[in-house]
């Protein structure tokens, strides 16, 4: 007993190593689909067919049609860093192929029930690997077709302190189909097909090009603002398309990068991407993309993380510069070919008219040169609604925040309210601020009431977006949206909630679903409807750039005045920013 309480180090049984690495690789069933995946492409496989039978947990598979295994190999493929990748060590300086490490499908068989059925083109019959928990349990020939099919079947059965935090089968579903949407996205010329319970969620033919995989895996309304991308520097070469400015969304699912053909996630690169656009996009938004990176494979480090998502560049900074190079240079392009055809419509009108500038020429140049401001009247229907339906109170009320003392003084550019709060400066955010005033409004009433539209409003969901908006759907109605089914891909809009009195901009729908979707996550009933609330809220709020009237102004201080906690809106931005007399001394030198 004195020893077994003086020696506390042991060395682990096999069995429980197994088990820890595992779970370095396989965090959920995603990572067994990416894992899959990865060994049919090193198979040189053109057609790749994800199945999910009932739970995710209980059945998944994955079928190509590679070149196979010989009876000697898939015996062994299972055992823990077996592989046909890398010989040496050597080999990990300059890796080529998507799986090496010889990890995965020993980390799936230790935490499952694995079956492996597999035919190489010169063999008549196939073999029948099948693995539990790790312990190999038979190995038979079969007739079956060339390529190889995996099956795992009660995945974690033996771990279940990791099944415990699965998430819901539709969440999980969707981070299954973000796997295979990110890997046709990578790979146009092998078709992939994903399926759920024999219901076809996602089917993308081989193709032979990047645009067309565009529009079979994210949609033709995606595929319209996508620009091509094409830059080649000294240290990489960078290919393929990413959005105009005008189509973000509040998450980066939209957002694909390959290195080496091989799907990674980098803030380097993504980073780089947003430096591109300059000041083009608001800050939290981003845009789309899908960009490949061909870079010496020496020069970069696929060995960082048993998942192999993560890269490592030796000229990190290099990398990003030809990033953002190839970003800009897009954007310029297409600038150029905007106003060269700008230029063609101009002279083509010019060549009808007899004399001089046409009206129809004057509105080209003027539709190119203006920008765009929210009128006055729009603010003054937002601002009503709100302050008719929510502050219907006594005029004597005061909430947290004294406003009897602000004084407004004007605005700046049509975003800033300046005013004077006692002997200080106040600068008030007007979209924060009343995103803030309509957040209160919503958030404890979810029946906000609804409007029908005249003209139903189509919105177009890729594969992921689709299956979370089925779960969404029931909560979304609950605040006056009307959404139903049209078409594979299509869902018809044909009533909005209230709040938004008069729809001018269909875009506005879309995007509202967007923010909703871009978690990717279901959380319990409170949390989704705090993040509806706070989508809703932010849509319908007065935009940055909308003219107010200093009636307008003083009657959105005493909105915000009356909620819970003006100084922050509902994602915690700050409403306003105040300077004291001191403070302001002390900027101007004053003592």
């Amino acid at each position: 007993m004195k020893n077994d309480t003086k020696n506390k180090i042991c060395i682990l049984d096999e069995t429980t190593i197994n088990k820890i690495a595992a779970g370095e690789v396989i965090e959920r069933p995603a990572s067994v689909i990416k894992e899959l995946i990865d060994n049919a492409i090193d198979a040189s496989a053109t057609g790749i067919r994800v199945e999910i039978g009932g739970c995710l947990s209980i059945m998944l598979s994955v079928v190509d049609n590679g070149c196979g295994m010989s009876k000697n190999d898939v015996s062994v493929a299972f055992l823990k860093h077996a592989t046909s990748k890398i010989r040496t060590a050597d080999d990990l300086f300059a890796i080529s192929t998507m799986g090496f490490r010889g990890e995965a499908l020993s980390s799936i068989a230790a935490i499952s029930k694995l079956t492996i059925i597999t035919r190489q083109n010169d063999e008549l019959s196939g073999t029948k690997v099948i693995v539990e928990g790790g312990d190999l349990k038979g190995v038979t020939d079969v007739g079956t077709a060339v390529g190889t099919r995996v099956i795992v079947e009660d995945l974690f059965y033996n771990t279940p302190a990791r099944k415990k935090y699965l998430k819901s089968d539709r969440t999980e579903l969707a981070h299954v189909t973000d796997v295979v949407t990110r890997y046709a996205l990578g790979n146009t010329d092998i078709s992939f097909t994903l399926t759920s319970n024999g219901k076809t969620i996602l089917r993308a033919p081989a193709s032979d090009g990047l645009f067309d995989r565009i529009i079979h895996v994210l949609g033709t309304d995606v595929a319209k603002a996508m620009i091509p991308v094409s830059f080649k520097s000294e240290w990489a070469k960078v290919s393929g398309f990413v959005s105009q400015p005008e189509i973000t969304r509040s998450g980066n699912d939209l957002q694909s990068f390959f290195v080496n053909g091989r799907s990674v996630k980098s803030k380097a690169i993504s980073n780089a991407m947003r430096l591109g656009y300059y000041s083009f996009i608001a800050k939290g938004r981003y845009p789309a993309a899908i960009l490949n990176i061909s870079i010496n494979p020496e020069d970069v480090d696929v060995n960082v993380h048993p998942a192999k998502t993560e890269v490592r560049f030796s000229h990190e900074k290099k990398v990003m510069d030809t990033v953002i190079k190839a970003v800009v240079e897009a954007h310029r392009s297409q600038v150029v070919h905007e106003i060269d055809e700008r230029d063609k419509t101009v002279q083509s009108l010019l060549d009808e008219s007899q004399s001089g500038v046409s009206p129809g020429v004057e509105n080209t140049l003027r539709e190119s040169t203006t920008p765009y401001h929210t009128s006055i009247k729009d603010t003054e229907r937002r601002l009503k609604r709100t302050g008719r339906e929510l502050f219907a109170v006594d005029s004597d009320t005061v909430g947290s925040m004294q406003i009897d003392d602000i004084k407004i003084l004007g605005q700046i550019n049509d975003l800033y309210i300046v005013a004077q709060s006692g002997d200080g400066l106040l600068l008030i955010d007007q979209h924060a601020a009343h995103e803030r005033i309509l957040f209160d409004r919503i958030k404890d009433r979810k029946d906000t009431g609804w409007q029908e539209l005249i003209t139903p409003v189509t919105i177009e969901l890729n594969a992921k977006e689709r299956i979370l908006l089925e779960e969404y759907i029931p909560y979304l109605e609950e605040f006056g949206f009307a959404i139903s089914e049209f078409g594979t891909n299509t869902y018809v809009i044909t009533a909005i909630p209230s709040i938004f009195s008069k729809l001018e901009d269909t875009d506005v729908v879309h995007d509202i679903i967007s923010d909703i979707l871009s978690t990717g996550r279901i959380r319990d009933e409170t949390g989704i409807y705090d993040h509806v609330s706070k989508s809703i809220a932010c849509r319908g709020a007065i935009k940055a750039g909308a003219a107010c009237s200093f009636e307008q102004m003083g009657n959105l201080v005493a909105q915000l005045g009356l909620t819970e906690n003006p100084k922050t809106c509902p994602h915690g931005r700050p409403t306003m920013v105040s300077f004291t007399r001191k403070e302001l001394g002390k900027l101007f030198g004053r003592t």
